[in-house]
């Protein structure tokens, strides 16, 4: 995710570096190069000239301080007017006083909208809400196939009239059906086009007009760049939605959308998807965004997506078994699945700060772990649960059912043992007051 726009900024702070001081000079060709660097990245021109003006106008009226350099100045400055421009903070979905919250779901066909309308579900649901999807696309019968699929796999029932070809009529009557079934959270799926079109907007305008939604999201494709803007400003003119929602931040996307949207529609983007699972959803903060497009990481949203996925009892079960140096295979493996549902190998890593830019070229597969997992599987229970019994006839064994060869074995139990070694300084260093008891004692916290 913005991998060009990060290394043309970088590649821009580093006309600063050795200066020992912000000057009009400087500035200006660092500038200049951050304004290329946003039109590469299909940022509307008129936001990058506008923000590379604010940009200027801070650094130039700052005075430097002797423990900051200029270059360090102008990333602090930058970071907080893309934040600025991507709208500064975090803003919830509106919920209503008197259940259910109405929500419709509109954007072009092919911007991932129902897919999101189930992510959505399910994201609702882990909160403890009691959602009912609607299927309020009555010209494709695979969307209603789609989203009872998306349904099923996140656990919330589908509201759908297979026959009736009105619209309005199936967003009203699902909405009594879940006041009748004490459904606390209404999404309502509808159709898209391959355009914007005069039928189209005459129809989720009359779906808008008749529930009255508490929130409407314009989901949009955030590989299409400007023409996501475009289109983003032609639903808003007619729909005045709430927010947008950016999908597909996980492909080819150069950032245009995300940075400009903003400033063209005046709407806050409310939720990015970069992912096909349902897991893959976030809240939208603008300084998290920020810190990822200047390679500073985003280790919150890491954080939070860990709480998701490990358990409070596992992890405390995980760390007394750390303490006495237990930790065997199932340990291991258990972790590996957690990680996983936390979304694209690259992605996790590229949120610890410095690791985006180090790894800019390396190609790390989502499958990345597939040969370990594999090797972990091959094994016997007992095996699993005690390492140390692996010889090697066992490991040929191993390799034979793994279908990987003896070398990888070899090294993986080798890491096995070198980690085990790592966590056994850490206990004693631990008891023997050289390392803080929070660190032994975090992950057992984590989700307090």
């Amino acid at each position: 995710m913005f991998e060009n726009l990060s290394q043309n900024i970088d590649q821009a702070f580093r006309k600063l570096k050795g200066q020992g001081s912000i000057s009009e000079i400087n500035v200006a060709e660092t500038l200049k190069e951050i304004r290329r660097a946003l039109i590469d990245a299909d940022v509307n021109y008129k936001v990058a000239k506008d923000f590379t003006n604010q940009v200027k106008e801070e650094a130039l009226g700052r005075e430097i301080l002797i423990s900051v350099t200029p270059g360090q100045l102008m990333v602090k400055i930058v970071h907080e007017e893309l934040t600025k421009l991507m709208g500064g903070s975090n803003e919830g979905i509106n919920l209503a006083k008197d259940p259910p919250t109405v929500i419709l779901i509109s954007g072009l066909q092919g911007s991932g909208k129902t897919t999101f309308t189930g992510k959505l579900a399910k994201y609702f649901k882990s909160k403890g809400r009691n959602p009912l999807l609607v299927a309020g696309d009555v010209y494709r019968p695979a969307a209603i196939d789609q989203l009872g699929v998306l349904g099923e796999q996140v656990g919330v029932e589908v509201y759908k009239e297979v026959e009736n070809k009105n619209p309005v009529e199936i967003a009203r009557n699902g909405i009594q059906y879940a006041k009748k079934n004490a459904k606390d959270l209404v999404i309502v799926d509808t159709a898209g086009r391959l355009a914007v079109d005069e039928q189209m907007m005459d129809e989720i305008e009359a779906i808008k007009g008749a529930i009255k939604p508490q929130e409407t999201l314009f989901v949009v494709d955030s590989m299409t760049g400007q023409d996501a803007v475009n289109t983003a400003k032609a639903f808003n003119d007619r729909l005045d939605f709430d927010g947008v929602v950016l999908t597909k931040l996980d492909g080819d996307t150069r950032g245009g959308a995300a940075i400009s949207i903003r400033s063209v529609v005046d709407k806050p983007i409310k939720f990015v998807s970069a992912g096909e699972k349902l897991d893959d959803l976030d809240l939208f903060y603008p300084d998290r965004m920020a810190s990822r497009i200047l390679g500073m990481g985003d280790v919150l949203t890491l954080v939070e997506r860990a709480q998701e996925q490990f358990d409070e009892k596992e992890a405390e079960k995980l760390q007394r078994k750390m303490r006495k140096n237990e930790l065997d295979f199932e340990d291991f493996l258990s972790q590996i699945q957690a990680i996983k549902k936390m979304g694209n190998l690259k992605d996790l890593i590229s949120m610890i700060p410095g690791m985006g830019r180090m790894l800019r070229d390396v190609d790390i597969e989502d499958d990345a772990f597939k040969h370990v997992e594999a090797i972990i599987y091959s094994m016997t229970k007992e095996e699993r649960s005690k390492p140390h019994i692996i010889n090697g006839t066992r490991r040929r064994r191993i390799a034979n059912g793994a279908g990987r060869p003896i070398r990888e074995v070899n090294e993986l139990l080798k890491q096995f043992q070198t980690m085990k070694k790592a966590m056994k300084k850490m206990n004693q260093a631990s008891q023997g007051g050289k390392l803080p008891r929070a660190l032994m004692g975090g992950m057992g916290r984590m989700r307090r």
